[in-house]
């Protein structure tokens, strides 16, 4: 693995944890993320912390209900989307200028959003 790659996932998990004691305190996570690029990305880091959590615990709930082949599958296919999720938004966090932080963080918090109704939703139908 690259160092830069490294680096840049280290930095966002740290940042994610500390963002993260802060996404109780944001209120509706579908609140308009204004302001500077830094409040800006502080934002959309902590919307991405609260549908983390929720996708977490949707996926947490279906690995525990579901049949052996079916848990093995969900975890190999949640590691696998992790890594597409990571790589993707690394793609726009690699762009020029301020506006690409930006970019990677709303993709980080689409995404995470995505993956989170797509769980609960599968959840909803077993």
């Amino acid at each position: 693995m690259c160092a830069w790659r490294i680096a840049l996932m280290t930095a966002a998990a740290l940042t994610g944890a500390a963002v993260s004691a802060h996404a109780g305190d944001q209120g509706d996570p579908e609140l308009s993320c204004d302001g500077s690029t830094y409040e800006m990305v502080e934002c959309l880091q902590a919307k991405t912390a609260q549908w983390d959590q929720r996708m977490n615990a949707a996926y947490q709930r279906m690995r525990n209900a579901g049949p052996v082949k079916q848990r093995e599958q969900l975890l190999q296919a949640q590691r696998l989307w992790i890594q597409y999720r990571d790589a993707n938004c690394l793609y726009y966090g690699l762009g020029d200028g301020t506006i690409a932080r930006i970019e990677a963080g709303d993709c980080m918090y689409q995404m995470t959003k995505a993956r989170a109704l797509e769980l609960e939703g599968k959840e909803d139908r077993n």
